[in-house]
């Protein structure tokens, strides 16, 4: 029987995208989030230093460690994709960092997805190396494929929600169901599909990364990268991450997972992550990408509509060999597309012509709409060959698995009016 208490109804993803982490500034009444160009914060005395500096209250020391601005991005996202925390970095692949940095040491594994931006498997192959972590990549067209590369010394399984640049769509509660299994974390690059299409957190993810630069900011105009935390990992299950089960020396020997419960990672990431490794994002930049985000819906329902329609186009154009797009009924990603992400598959994908690498080169360099760059997301269509661009580092085996063969095309397709990035497109296949 009710007592006739309503519970408050949670609010809409749209309101969440204009209003979470950004109330009304309680000083001046500014209703758009102050830019805090400050490098550090003053204290109210030496009591309120010290518990800071332990770690024991929360507030602002200083702006490699956490910014009121970047706090107000890092709550936002975190709504957005309804996780208990978030640490804003400098780049992306700062946030990538930031992400694996709570889990490995020396000598340790991890599993990653063949099908992921070539940059990410640069970093991963030979970067990540240099601090003795080792990346196995695999096949993830077949979930089970993580279960058989799985070794004693794996920590964390990591996969793109809809991959870059194929727009390949990856199996997440099944991969989620593997990591969980051996007691390690499934980490999400959910860069493309943003969360507005795809939420990996409710199908068993336990962190998400994004490069903001791309559509969470929305206009090719700042960079950034989050590292988002469900707090639901339970870091005390095993033995196997001892920066968050065990005494920290360098804050006194507390111990994160038992100080700050779901919100240990978040904590760690930010007072070791961010202190030692000190990729920290700009506040101009995080209030950039906070505009951005308030539009993030609108701009996600136009991405995918124009999308949808120019890989239809180029899938009956008699030049175009294939197109790889799983919003297409021909994709064999087409029904964990319509799982993970049933509001659309995203605005990034990549075709081939049929006159091979000559003729790809010939399209990219002839469009005048498109602008021809080595970015996504942006509000303006894009096009790219990968191979010789964003792919060039890897072998010609790692482009070929990663979707960015020599006859690959990618397109990140923007907002203006479809017929005329459809006129475009025809008039350089012409």
């Amino acid at each position: 029987m009710s007592d006739g208490t309503a519970k408050p109804r949670a609010p809409g993803f749209e309101t969440r995208a204009i209003h979470a982490g950004t109330p009304p500034d309680p000083t001046t009444g500014a209703r758009n989030m102050p830019i805090y160009h400050s490098t550090a914060y003053v204290f109210d005395s030496v009591d309120h230093a010290a518990a800071l500096f332990n770690l024991s209250t929360f507030g602002y020391i200083y702006s490699r460690l956490t910014n009121p601005t970047v706090a107000a991005l890092e709550e936002r996202v975190a709504s957005l994709e309804d996780g208990r925390g978030g640490t804003a970095c400098a780049s992306g692949h700062a946030a990538q960092l930031v992400a694996f940095f709570p889990l490995m040491s020396p000598g340790d594994e991890f599993l990653a997805s063949r099908r992921l931006y070539g940059g990410s498997i640069t970093q991963f192959g030979r970067t990540f190396a240099k601090f003795g972590w080792k990346a196995i990549f695999v096949d993830s067209d077949d979930p089970e494929n993580f279960a058989r590369a799985l070794t004693p010394r794996c920590k964390a399984i990591f996969i793109e929600s809809i991959a870059n640049p194929g727009g390949v769509v990856t199996d997440i509660e099944a991969v989620a169901k593997i990591a969980r299994g051996v007691g390690i974390p499934l980490i999400v690059d959910n860069t493309l599909a943003t969360p507005y299409l795809c939420r990996p957190f409710e199908w068993g993810a336990d962190i998400v990364v994004h490069s903001t630069t791309k559509y969470l900011c929305g206009h090719g105009n700042a960079m950034g990268g989050v590292v988002i935390d469900s707090g639901r990992f339970d870091w005390m299950q095993n033995e196997k991450f001892p920066a968050m089960s065990q005494p920290e020396p360098a804050y006194h020997g507390i111990t994160f997972h038992e100080t700050f419960g779901d919100m240990a990672y978040t904590m760690h990431c930010h007072a070791v992550g961010l202190r030692d490794l000190g990729p920290a994002l700009s506040p101009t930049n995080a209030s950039l990408t906070l505009t951005g985000i308030e539009t993030l819906p609108l701009r996600m329902e136009r991405h995918v509509a124009n999308a949808a329609a120019v890989a239809a186009y180029l899938e009956s154009h008699p030049k175009v060999a294939w197109v790889s797009y799983a919003g297409l009924d021909s994709s064999p990603y087409r029904a964990l597309a319509r799982k993970y992400a049933p509001k659309g598959a995203g605005a990034v994908f990549t075709f081939g012509l049929k006159g091979g690498y000559e003729a790809g080169i010939k399209v990219v360099e002839a469009c005048e709409l498109f602008s021809h760059l080595a970015n996504i997301g942006d509000t303006r269509s894009l096009i790219l060959h990968p191979a010789s661009t964003t792919h060039r580092q890897l072998t010609d085996e790692q482009r070929q698995a990663a979707g960015a063969g020599p006859d690959v095309v990618r397109l990140s397709v923007g907002l203006e009016t479809l017929d005329d990035i459809i006129a475009d497109l025809d008039q350089a296949l012409a």
